[in-house]
């Protein structure tokens, strides 16, 4: 693999993983809990269902950018090693930031990020 896929496979692994740690994030939101009320409606919602349909579309859009360059057993195994260390670096951030929408809105911005850059290469390419 040239320097250039090995890059790109960098970046789709970096989004693979941020995704991860956003739905794995997310995950802990269901069920509705009633100790925290404030997250079932209102601002709370709009931020957990915003936040899932902002790193689905970059998941969708940064794969399919991604795989027009590098090969697909590269992005089989690098998305499998991004998903399966998701749990491993989601253990470094504290339980209150996890837990909270901060974890949702920056995790979903972490997805954007290489997918922006993918979808660059893609359309300069």
């Amino acid at each position: 693999m040239s320097i250039n896929a090995l890059i790109l496979t960098a970046l789709f692994m970096a989004l693979v993983l941020a995704a991860s740690m956003q739905g794995l994030a997310a995950s802990g939101h269901f069920p509705r809990r009633r100790k925290a009320p404030a997250a079932a409606a209102g601002v709370g919602a709009a931020v957990l269902l915003g936040s899932m349909a902002l790193v689905t579309a970059s998941l969708v859009g940064g794969t399919v950018a991604a795989l027009n360059f590098i090969p697909w057993y590269a992005a089989v195994i690098g998305g499998g090693l991004s998903v399966l260390a998701t749990p491993l670096v989601l253990q470094w951030f504290p339980d209150r930031f996890v837990d909270g929408r901060n974890a949702l809105l920056a995790f979903a911005a972490l997805s954007v990020a290489p997918a922006v850059l993918l979808l660059w290469v893609w359309c300069h390419l």
